[in-house]
């Protein structure tokens, strides 16, 4: 279980962020239009990625042990720099925009969400890469690791998409992004912290 709720954390603190994908899934929730396609879309595509990861660097660490330790390294560094990063936006006053019109069109919208999720240059960054990373350190308990950020994505996206309505006066909010970024930093320091000081 520790396992797989670290796995869930990460993966919730990386896509928790004020971002073109997370505002268009907000908006087509709030319009009530094509909202469980646009959804199911953006987390099916993150569970692929993370499993390209996962399955992909596995191979690869496994042909080349010290990987595993170059990599985990390069996971410490960069939970650093995200929280830090997540600091920074704290004490910024962005917000989540929900203003822009919504699409109807069952196409436009499907093609809208695949170019916010695989044109985004970070999507491939965080999932393939990092978490892919992150999770092989985890040895047999990997799949755990990796079915908790998938988890985290599904949960996410469907609880943005449909509980819209509700989450947009809070996102509108400055204090609930300096909250959520603070306590993501809190998370990534944490996590930074495990990766570098335990053996899994």
């Amino acid at each position: 279980m520790q396992v797989a709720l670290t796995g869930f954390l990460t993966g919730l603190s990386l896509i928790v962020a004020i971002g073109a994908q997370n505002a268009f899934v907000l908006r087509q929730g709030l319009a009530r239009s094509n909202v469980f396609l646009v959804v199911l879309i953006c987390a099916v595509s993150d569970a692929l990625l993370i499993a390209l990861g996962v399955l992909g660097l596995g191979t690869v660490i496994q042909s080349v042990p010290v990987l595993l330790e170059i990599i985990r390294w390069f996971g410490v560094l960069y939970l650093i720099w995200f929280g830090i990063s997540s600091l920074r936006r704290a004490f910024k006053t962005d917000v989540l925009a929900t203003s822009g019109n919504s699409i109807n069109s069952v196409k436009k919208a499907v093609l809208t969400t695949l170019s916010l999720t695989f044109l985004n240059p970070h999507v491939y960054l965080d999932t393939v890469i990092f978490i892919g990373g992150l999770a092989n350190q985890f040895g047999t308990q990997t799949p755990l690791f990796a079915s908790g950020a998938i988890t985290a994505s599904f949960l996410w996206f469907f609880s943005l998409g449909f509980g819209a309505k509700r989450l947009s006066p809070l996102m509108a909010k400055p204090i609930f992004w300096r909250i959520l970024d603070t306590a993501i930093a809190l998370i990534m320091f944490t996590i930074a912290i495990s990766l570098a000081v335990l053996k899994f």
